[in-house]
């Protein structure tokens, strides 16, 4: 039984054909006798020794085999004289440098889609990072966003995620584009939020909806969903003033009417401050099993139906729920969507086939 390869302790950084020409030194062979041992070409073992060829993984199991060590003692021993010539070498450490900035940027948040959705319009690394504490508002790449702390203060579910914080990052941006002229009246918002389910029926209705917010002294700003961000919106202070985000995510206007509605309800139920901030998934069932989140669900089903939803008949067809509609004065994709939402209807139901989107009008806004 023939005793495994053995590999000798590492050597000092030397080119790795040097060492295995001092190997063959030492057995007293030539590069002749060595390449007859490996069964290759006199010229392919002088080429390795001179350093005009590397070492690959077959070449480093057969002189692994013939010397008795491992094919890993031979490929490290090139590996570590070829990284140890690289630090030596100044262009390649700028390039890796730019390498390890360009990955702290992307620590932050997805910096490739912040560019192309142009919240990011840097062209040097520096003018990028410039930006990228301005976005996330900090002093130091170093620091995590005051906000995100907000968050996790508030949102019993956990930490949010790298693209949750992202994206509240651009409503907070966007939120301080066009402030609120008008002063917060928590009178004038409770009056409103009564109202808009009977005042946004269509796409269209959703158009002026920022306006409308913006005169009781709330923003209200839209940015589209970030890809796998899993968020419906948010509600926070911005300078003292009450901001709402929308990401549109499902698009259906239900879907957004009751999401502008329940971060509504956590302004008014004072569940944001300058050390609480609401961002949430209203599909995430962790998250809505909270009291704040229970609050703010009854509070704009409430305004919805003020009188509360109308018997629901065992069989539910096209004409009750036009009727039930027109009776309450809302979209009948209202009354579908809550009857799914209590699993009255499934999610496929036909009577939410073309139900009406509102993304245009969303994508409108300023």
């Amino acid at each position: 039984m023939s005793n495994p390869p053995h590999d000798p302790l590492p050597i000092a950084q030397v080119p790795v054909g040097e060492l295995l020409g001092r190997e063959l030194e030492a057995r007293d062979w030539s590069q002749a006798d060595f390449a007859a041992v490996l069964d290759r070409p006199t010229q392919f073992v002088s080429e390795i020794i001179t350093g005009k060829k590397e070492i690959t993984r077959e070449s480093a199991a057969q002189i692994g085999a013939a010397l008795g060590h491992t094919a890993e003692y031979w490929l490290n021993l090139q590996d570590q004289y070829l990284l140890a010539e690289q630090s030596k070498n100044k262009n390649t450490q700028v390039k890796l440098d730019e390498v390890r900035r360009r990955a702290r940027l992307n620590d932050k948040g997805p910096i490739q889609l912040l560019m192309k959705r142009g919240f990011l319009t840097g062209t040097t690394l520096d003018a990028l990072e410039a930006e990228v504490k301005e976005l996330f508002e900090l002093d130091s790449l170093d620091d995590e966003p005051r906000f995100a702390a907000a968050a996790r203060r508030t949102n019993r579910s956990g930490d949010i995620s790298s693209l949750q914080r992202t994206w509240v990052a651009c409503i907070r941006r966007e939120a301080r584009k066009f402030p609120p002229q008008d002063r917060y009246s928590a009178k004038r918002l409770r009056k409103l939020a009564g109202a808009l389910s009977r005042t946004l029926k269509s796409a269209a209705d959703f158009e002026d909806l920022p306006n409308q917010l913006r005169a009781v002294g709330v923003r209200l700003v839209y940015v589209e969903s970030l890809p796998g961000a899993k968020i419906d919106g948010c509600a926070m202070l911005v300078d003292g003033y009450p901001v709402i985000g929308l990401s549109g995510r499902g698009k259906r206007l239900d879907k957004v009417l009751f999401t502008v509605l329940h971060e509504i309800a956590h302004i008014l139920l004072d569940h944001v401050d300058s050390e609480h901030l609401i961002v949430e998934g209203l599909d995430d069932v962790q998250s809505n099993e909270t009291g704040w989140e229970k609050d703010a669900d009854s509070e704009a089903t409430q305004w919805v139906f003020p009188h509360g939803m109308p018997d629901v008949p065992a069989r539910i067809g096209a004409h009750w729920v036009n009727q039930t509609a027109a009776e309450l004065g809302v979209a009948r994709i209202v009354i579908v969507g809550h009857l799914q939402h209590r699993r009255r209807l499934d999610w496929r139901t036909t009577l939410a086939k073309n139900a009406p989107s509102v993304s245009g009008a969303l994508e409108a806004w300023e």
